[in-house]
């Protein structure tokens, strides 16, 4: 039997037998959806390797980040690691065939290392790149990092958003983003975080910030653009968690007219909210099934895939497979989203990129993929994209790409 479909996905409600036999090949291997859900958009997903690493052929590229550019080109950044958030120079690539070729990984030059006093060097990482149509430009926007030799400063100093903008092709000078709020004296970033770029040509994101000693919070902001400058114009009221180092890592989209958030926590779970303006945000809730069990999650980010038709998070969990690994940080799974209950469908749960290797018995030649992105590249196809890494093993990773494709055409991909 054939799960509904709604009227603004079929306009003239019927199936032809082509249309029926294409969206059941898209089923093939994967849980049905019951008749009382929204069918499910996803036809398929494909997985292929970008960068090689495994076979010593070159460094574990991480944070691969990608945003659609004009004329089907995409633009990526991405940065060598070699230890606990020890992160190299911030390169970046480009595809103008959707992914079968790319150009060689290279250096952005303002976003790199620089000397502080006392051999110490401020780097730049957890980089988002995206496209702003309304001034052409490319925001690659992160956070500082200092480093101390070769490792990761633990005693870190105040740390903040920094961005440099790419247009015509050509890199802008660094700059950091200001916030004058004693809230976020220790830190406040948008690291990792997905952005909506509005209308009007503002950006709504999020930052999650605080002061040394205490818990960090959330809270939704609106920043200007002007292809050269990025301000902060208005932030909204806090949410909080008193666990762990509080919420972090937010990630944000619109679909249906409303924002929803995503955060990422220390007390076993990944949070999630719902806006009517990007600013007030209603308490956030554990993300859960939507028979109500929790979703287990340790400590890793969680993004959106955002269609049209439906929503999706991309995610980590806890599974029989993966018991001993590290933060549960693989395989990475995906699942629709109730929009009116925040809940996950159990149901529409498939794997994006699977565990390789043997989660119980010998975890620590598991790959971990806990830092991914999620990119809309044309109305038929998504990517995550994601850095394997085996800190434990001294092996190198490759880089992955997952296409996601599409049973009906993505109108939420503008550029």
């Amino acid at each position: 039997m054939l799960p509904p479909i709604s009227q603004e996905r079929c306009p003239t409600g019927k199936w032809s037998r082509r249309r029926a036999l294409t969206f059941l090949a898209g089923l093939a291997g994967i849980p049905r959806v019951s008749a009382a859900q929204t069918a499910d958009p996803v036809a398929d997903i494909s997985r292929e390797v970008v960068l090689r690493g495994r076979d010593g052929g070159g460094p574990t590229w991480f944070h691969p980040r990608a945003c659609l550019l004009p004329g089907g080109k995409v633009f990526m950044t991405l940065q060598e690691i070699a230890g606990s958030d020890y992160f190299g120079p911030v390169h970046f690539m480009q595809t103008d065939n959707l992914g079968k070729t790319w150009s060689s990984p290279t250096p952005v030059p303002p976003l790199g290392r620089v000397a502080q006093a006392g051999g110490v060097e401020e780097g730049v990482c957890d980089v988002v790149p995206q496209f702003h149509a309304p001034t052409e430009a490319v925001l690659a926007l992160g956070h500082n990092v200092f480093y101390s030799g070769p490792k990761f400063s633990r005693d870190q100093p105040p740390r903040w958003p920094v961005y440099a903008v790419w247009k015509g092709g050509e890199w802008g000078p660094r700059h950091a983003l200001t916030w004058d709020d004693p809230r976020g004296s220790e830190i406040f970033t948008n690291n990792c975080g997905q952005r909506v770029i509005r209308p009007d040509g503002d950006i709504m994101m999020s930052f999650t910030f605080g002061v040394k000693g205490k818990p960090r919070a959330v809270c939704g902001v609106l920043a200007g653009f002007d292809g050269e400058t990025l301000t902060v114009k208005k932030t909204g009221a806090p949410l909080e968690l008193a666990a762990g180092r509080g919420l972090l890592e937010p990630s944000l989209t619109t679909f249906k007219g409303r924002y929803f958030l995503t955060i990422r926590a220390e007390d076993d779970h990944g949070y999630v909210s719902v806006s009517e303006d990007g600013l007030d945000w209603a308490p956030q809730k554990a993300w859960a099934w939507d028979d109500g069990e929790a979703v287990s999650m340790s400590t890793t980010q969680q993004h959106w895939l955002t269609h049209s038709e439906a929503l999706y998070l991309v995610y980590t969990r806890k599974d029989a497979q993966n018991a001993k690994v590290m933060r549960w940080r693989s395989p990475l799974w995906m699942a629709q989203v109730d929009p009116v209950t925040l809940r996950l469908k159990r149901s529409t749960e498939r794997i994006v990129f699977p565990l390789v290797g043997d989660g119980v018995n010998d975890p620590n030649k598991v790959a971990l993929m806990g830092n991914f992105h999620v990119t809309n590249v044309s109305p038929h196809e998504s990517w995550v994209t994601v850095g394997e890494w085996q800190p434990r093993n001294q092996i190198h990773g490759d880089l992955l790409l997952a296409r996601i494709r599409w049973a009906s055409p993505n109108e939420s991909v503008l550029v």
